[in-house]
């Protein structure tokens, strides 16, 4: 049974969600009660330590730091000379990545085609198709790399794919029902029931800029290239994730749709989530505004600034930035 929706001031009463059974075997970075095997899902061959993680993991102290008024920021996500391989060839995208993500920042990943950003995203949400084989991550004080895939997004990570898949089968609404109540479980909250979901979804499809009806379609079977995308940040905007990687969402966008993304990214900003955002471009940069911009090269992370750095790059190319 579909819900049949209509576009009306207030949020029209709706029957209960049918059961379903999710059948795909897409990669999907979202908080579902998945029945997988941990090799199926993510492979690593980094060993983790079995000290606490305080121990483990004592870069985290070092690299607290303070906000100019006193105030202690501990970093919300950590990477320390991550290294990752293809799992099925073994080659090495990887080579010892650092980054340090502090809650309310917003962090821009820029480089040319097979730098390895992408990569790196995918590594940090657990996707299947690379096994991590060196170095830490942590989350929210964490170690991130013992979370499975679905754990970690139910820790508050959360990644919009550059290219998100069809999922045939699974209404929107109930997809996003599902997902959001997994993430209230795990924070101890009692489950939404259809209606109070409803009317807790119905305003944020304004923020998006997205029509109710495409909540009764199936996930982004049929949907344009804006609409995927603009589904995608519906997605986030219900889950209120942690710290939200963005690959490439300015990808395929027109000017209107890149307009309307951007307004619900910065919308959903607060002192406590940050963003990560994979681009190539800089007019995503002039209406998500990042704090830093990091350049990857080969595998690593080579160089760091602020929103200049996007100017020179425009300017002068990554010749500029390698020979620097």
């Amino acid at each position: 049974m579909a819900w049949q929706i209509q576009c009306t001031a207030s949020p029209p009463p709706l029957p209960s969600f049918p059961p379903f059974t999710l059948k795909s075997t897409s990669f999907i970075s979202l908080p579902l009660p998945l029945p997988l095997t941990r090799s199926s899902r993510f492979r690593s061959t980094h060993a983790p330590s079995p000290r606490p993680i305080a121990a483990s993991f004592s870069a985290v102290e070092s690299t607290t730091s303070t906000d100019g008024l006193g105030n202690s920021k501990t970093p919300l996500l950590e990477v320390r000379g991550l290294t990752a391989v293809i799992a099925e060839t073994k080659q090495e995208i990887l080579k010892g990545v650092n980054l340090v993500v502090h809650h309310g920042e917003i962090h821009a990943i820029m480089g040319k085609n097979g730098s390895g950003k992408s990569t790196f995203s995918k590594v940090l949400v657990g996707h299947p198709d690379y096994e991590v084989t060196g170095g830490d991550v942590v989350f929210k004080g964490e170690n991130l790399l013992d979370m499975e895939p679905e754990e970690r997004s139910l820790a508050g990570l959360f990644m919009s794919f550059q290219s998100p898949v069809e999922i045939p089968g699974v209404n929107n609404i109930d997809f996003l029902h599902m997902a959001y109540n997994a993430r209230r479980k795990k924070l101890g909250e009692p489950e939404l029931g259809p209606l109070e979901f409803y009317a807790y979804i119905y305003p944020k499809l304004d923020l998006v800029n997205m029509k109710t009806d495409l909540l009764n379609r199936n996930v982004n079977e049929g949907f344009s290239g804006g609409e995927r995308k603009r589904n995608e940040i519906l997605q986030l905007a219900v889950l209120g994730a942690d710290l939200a990687i963005l690959d490439e969402i300015d990808s395929g966008l027109d000017v209107d749709a890149l307009r309307d993304v951007a307004k619900a990214v910065n919308g959903l900003l607060t002192p406590t989530n940050s963003v990560l955002m994979i681009t190539h471009y800089r007019r995503l940069l002039e209406v998500i505004k990042p704090t830093f911009i990091h350049i990857m090269e080969n595998g690593r992370i080579i160089k760091t600034g602020d929103s200049s750095l996007a100017e020179v790059l425009e300017e002068k190319g990554y010749n500029a930035i390698s020979a620097a």
